[in-house]
């Protein structure tokens, strides 16, 4: 129990730090590319989160855990959203997220155009990343942080 409350407990501290960094520091600095270091942030929030819930439904012999963490991924998505009320469209702002972050990791090229950066991929593939979008991410952590919270604190 104790992981599980220390992986809730970090998923909390990231989330409140990206949202820190989106409402009071990007307002303030106005770096567009501080956007891509929020964005890392909410995904290691949200993994957090996704940890302790798959801990805690492990603990319970809801489900099995695999060492594959694509597998746990499927598990999560399958068989705890349903359970934890995370919406379909919270599961795609998940998995966005998530394609968002590897594609930052892996971009030979990004650049900041007006308001928004490009990230481009090998195959000159491009995502646009904006303020409103990142804060869309954010709710979206939130939301998912406390319907964790919610099963697994009472």
């Amino acid at each position: 129990m104790e992981k599980i409350f220390k992986n809730l407990e970090k998923a909390e501290k990231e989330i409140q730090t990206s949202n820190h960094l989106l409402g009071v520091t990007y307002p303030l600095v106005q770096d567009k590319r501080l956007l891509l270091k929020i964005l890392t942030e909410i995904k290691k929030g949200i993994a957090s989160c996704m940890s302790a819930i798959l801990q805690y439904e492990y603990l319970y012999g809801r489900i099995r855990l695999s060492s594959n963490p694509k597998e746990n991924f499927k598990k999560f998505i399958k068989k705890c959203c349903p359970r934890y009320n995370i919406s379909e469209i919270e599961i795609k702002r998940i998995i966005k997220l998530f394609e968002l972050v590897e594609k930052h990791k892996a971009s030979p090229l990004e650049f900041v155009k007006k308001d928004k950066i490009v990230i481009l991929s090998e195959n000159m593939d491009s995502e646009i990343i904006t303020f409103e979008k990142v804060k869309e991410f954010l709710n979206s952590s939130k939301i998912i942080l406390q319907k964790a919270k919610e099963i697994i604190l009472r």
